[in-house]
């Protein structure tokens, strides 16, 4: 089975691959900094005559070297040689050492353990689940409330029950799926993330409107740009099975997983999916980190796969003991009286 198939529904990072014109751009600063006079001045390496940098002719391959005229350049061509290489070869270890210090700077930012992706709840000031039926999006005040308040009773200042009212703000909930769209409307046009992703799936799932998953990929670019981890998953998700006038592209779909799964706890799915992708490349011990911040963050499909690795011996019992203690963590954080009562009556409210 390939891990295209077993991406979980809802990123690699990409590099560059004109690395020529990268080391062209570092020589390119070197010429207009180690060159350039206080008075923007430059000579000609064959004769010597000055003259300003943009009135210079520059050798092509160095970017370093300034002469008069084609014809000094031409003439100095074999003298430089040697010059032109060592300027070349101080650019591309310049250049690798930059990509190293990237590289190890987004190695880091990967491999930290995420913040909470919403929160604590407003009313309990509990932290908000991160499955999806732990907690309901209030398109009237834009809050994210858990299910356990969600379905609490609500009071008003004399202690009567107030029905159908959002237990936050206190107000009247909708009553037809138009006003939920202008509510969902008015909150995308102030730059909600929330609005704007759950707008996205309507378009990607059509969920009340026409499917246009182009559309859809538009809104969940900009979810991600205001913050939203599961909206670059599911543009992670949209490359890896090209759709949405995407074409199947796992290196696009990866380096979309990765900026999901650096953005916060509710994206272990795009998490779970980077641990897929480094299982097939072979590489366990990446894998095994993915899981478990996965695994801290309450997806317990990681759980089962880290369970699933240790009895075919590729995990360690003490892989699973310490993927078992941070998932009674995570639950420890999220349980109450409140939300169980909440996911007892509603399966839609289960929140674990």
């Amino acid at each position: 089975m390939s891990t295209s198939d077993k991406i979980c529904n809802v990123g690699s990072s990409t590099k560059s691959d004109d690395g020529v014109c990268d080391v062209n751009e570092i020589l390119q600063n070197m010429s207009t900094t180690d060159n350039i006079e206080d008075n923007n001045k430059t000579v000609c390496a064959n004769c010597g005559k000055e003259g300003t940098v943009t009135d210079m002719n520059m050798c092509n391959k160095c970017k370093v070297t300034t002469y008069c005229n084609a014809i000094c350049k031409k003439v100095h061509k074999k003298k430089h040689k040697k010059d032109c290489e060592e300027h070349i070869r101080l650019a591309t270890e310049k250049h690798n050492e930059e990509l190293r210090i990237a590289a190890e700077l987004h190695e880091e930012k990967l491999f930290e353990e995420p913040p909470s992706q919403h929160g604590d709840c407003p009313i309990c000031f509990l932290r908000i689940p991160n499955l999806n039926t732990g907690w309901k999006y209030q398109t009237c005040c834009g809050k994210i409330i858990c299910s356990g308040c969600c379905r609490a009773p609500v009071y008003d200042n004399q202690g009567n029950v107030v029905d159908k009212v959002c237990p936050f703000c206190r107000v009247p909930i909708t009553t037809s799926e138009e006003e939920s769209v202008e509510r969902g409307r008015i909150l995308m046009e102030k730059g909600n993330a929330i609005a704007i992703y759950d707008k996205g799936c309507d378009y990607f799932w059509k969920g009340g409107h026409p499917l246009d998953r182009k559309k859809a990929l538009e809104l969940f670019h900009r979810a991600g740009e205001l913050g939203h981890a599961m909206a670059y998953s599911n543009i992670g998700y949209a490359y890896t099975y090209g759709q949405g006038g995407v074409k199947v592209d796992m290196k696009k779909a990866n380096h979309y997983y990765e900026l999901s799964a650096m953005m916060g706890n509710e994206s272990e799915r795009a998490r779970h999916n980077l641990s897929l992708v480094e299982e097939e490349a072979g590489n366990m011990d990446r894998a095994l980190k993915h899981l478990m911040i996965a695994v801290g963050g309450g997806f317990n499909l990681s759980l089962e796969r880290i369970k699933e690795l240790y009895s075919e011996g590729v995990a360690t019992k003490d892989d699973y003991t310490k993927a078992l203690r941070l998932y009674q963590e995570y639950l420890g954080e999220v349980k109450s009286r409140q939300r169980d009562e909440a996911a007892a009556a509603d399966e839609d409210c289960r929140y674990y």
